[in-house]
């Protein structure tokens, strides 16, 4: 229960107003289709620089947290998923808001999100400090292994395409490797001045996730947006709070279901609330009413998507792989105020730690309160037009690389790399599996060295790094995801292809 002691560090002044800005900040971008949550943390990290470590990640958490609540709105009102984890929202919430209940169907949502997002973030308290002092078990070798499985499971899980999700690792591997060598000094594929300390974490972060998006929406022009805003009625919050409770089935099944996920590195929410919603719906009664308005079918979905975050943390501060894409930028927000995830997080930081998992259990409760108040601005705000938005975001993204170094270099690499990966996507390639390969990478080099250096006084290197209980371990998993990967895209191939032959 050492946690109730750092509650009073989450109302500190700033650190509250800091928890009021991301909490009502990520329901607006939330509610803004294509700028994701972990673009809008990405794009939030260099305003954190003048912060201390804690006040940094309660505005990253509640930015995060909040933002998949509020692609709801949209989801709810413009049939438009502000993020992957609210495709299942749409399903009914949108039908809900064409037949005159919006606002039962937000309140519906915002409700489900904040149980959902309070028992995530309960399993999160409860679960990482044991997890925490069961990676104290964890050597070179080990770590290693677990900083390829990172890579290995967000590149199999978060891509269409297996070879091409590795391939997208690889390549941040690659330029993780770009600079002076830490053990050695040597130049590593220096190609300018500008590159000798490496590639910074936030401007490659920016670039990757920022420039593509934006470069799509300029794509776009000046088109109006052919999304018409449905209006929000006034609705009785007592008779969506009993709703929801009414709806009991739905509820526990989204929770439940939400939490596993969080727990399973790279699956991510879009999964957590179509699978919660596919279950809900097998499990109902009134199955047949799925699709056509009903209330259990955003209960599950929404409770489902919140309540994967705080479980998706668990593997990240514990064993510093990340559970999800947004996960994963938040490893690089502790990475900079060198703070590195792991065994030793709640025994050197206690303070952040804590202070960081209380916030975003208060962001939860925060997050109904206001997100039921700026339901129909949000929705407003998402029928900017594209080339406007896109500005915004180009002039955050330059400012933001910017004023890491003071430097052009760093806008630099985030153009070149944003540009880079636009042309990647159009491929196939997605910026997940990329942007862990460049945060993990240094820390697999650097433990595999480690590990050469102590197996060449020992037993040497085939032994230390391919035995051992855990060793095995993790190189099964790493296997297994693989081959687990490979199978569904040639399962799911085949079923494309019956499909295709069967409309013919």
């Amino acid at each position: 229960m050492e946690f109730i002691g750092y509650f009073d560090e989450v109302f500190q002044p700033i650190s509250f107003m800091l928890l009021l800005i991301g909490t009502i900040g990520g329901l607006i971008l939330g509610a803004t289709p294509g700028l994701s949550p972990t673009m809008a943390v990405a794009l939030l990290i260099p305003f954190t620089f003048q912060l201390e470590p804690a006040q940094g990640l309660i505005l990253l958490g509640a930015a995060y947290t909040s933002t998949v609540a509020g692609g709801a709105v949209s989801a709810i009102l413009l049939k438009i998923p502000g993020a992957p984890a609210n495709i299942a929202t749409t399903l009914d919430g949108h039908t809900m808001a064409t037949q005159g209940r919006g606002a039962e169907a937000l309140q519906l949502s915002f409700i489900a999100s904040a149980i959902g997002g309070v028992f995530g973030v309960l399993l999160l308290i409860f679960l990482t400090p044991a997890l925490s002092q069961w990676a104290l078990a964890f050597g070179p070798s080990h770590l290693f292994w677990l900083a390829i499985l990172g890579v290995t499971v967000i590149g199999t899980l978060d891509s269409n395409s297996v070879v091409k999700g590795l391939l997208s690792g690889c390549i941040g591997m690659w330029l993780a490797t770009i600079g002076f060598d830490d053990i050695m000094g040597a130049q590593r594929f220096i190609f300018h001045p500008e590159l000798s300390g490496g590639i910074n974490i936030i401007p490659a972060l920016i670039g990757l996730f920022a420039i593509p998006q934006v470069m799509t929406m300029f794509a776009q022009g000046r088109k109006a947006p052919d999304a018409e805003v449905l209006k929000v009625q006034r609705h009785p919050i007592g008779a969506a709070i009993r709703e929801t409770f009414r709806r009991s089935r739905s509820l526990t099944i989204g929770t439940g279901i939400g939490a596993f996920i969080g727990l399973i590195p790279g699956v991510g929410g879009q999964i957590a609330g179509l699978v919660a919603y596919d279950q809900a719906k097998k499990f109902s009664p009134d199955r047949k009413k799925f699709g056509t308005g009903h209330s259990e079918g955003v209960i599950a979905a929404e409770s489902a998507n919140n309540a994967m975050v705080g479980p998706s943390l668990v593997p990240l501060l514990t064993l510093s792989v990340p559970g999800s894409p947004t996960a994963a930028v938040l490893l690089g927000g502790l990475l900079i105020h060198g703070i590195f995830p792991g065994s030793d997080l709640f025994d050197n930081h206690p303070d952040v730690a804590w202070t960081f998992i209380n916030s975003m259990l208060i962001g939860q409760i925060l997050m109904c309160i206001f997100g039921l108040y700026v339901a129909g601005f949000a929705a407003r705000v998402a029928q900017v037009p594209q080339s406007v938005m896109a500005a915004i975001v180009l002039g955050l993204a330059v400012f933001g690389s910017y004023s890491v170094q003071n430097s052009m270099g760093d806008v630099y690499v985030m153009a070149a790399l944003g540009v880079g990966m636009y042309f990647l996507e159009r491929f196939g390639f997605v910026a997940a599996p990329l942007v862990l390969g460049l945060i993990l990478g240094p820390i697999a080099e650097a433990n595999f060295i480690q590990g050469a250096m102590i197996a060449d006084a020992t037993t040497g290197r085939l032994p230390y790094f391919f035995s051992g209980a855990l060793n095995l371990t993790l190189i099964f998993i790493v296997a297994a995801s693989v081959v687990y990967s490979v199978w569904m895209e040639i399962r799911q191939r085949k079923l494309d292809r019956n499909d295709k032959e069967a409309r013919a």
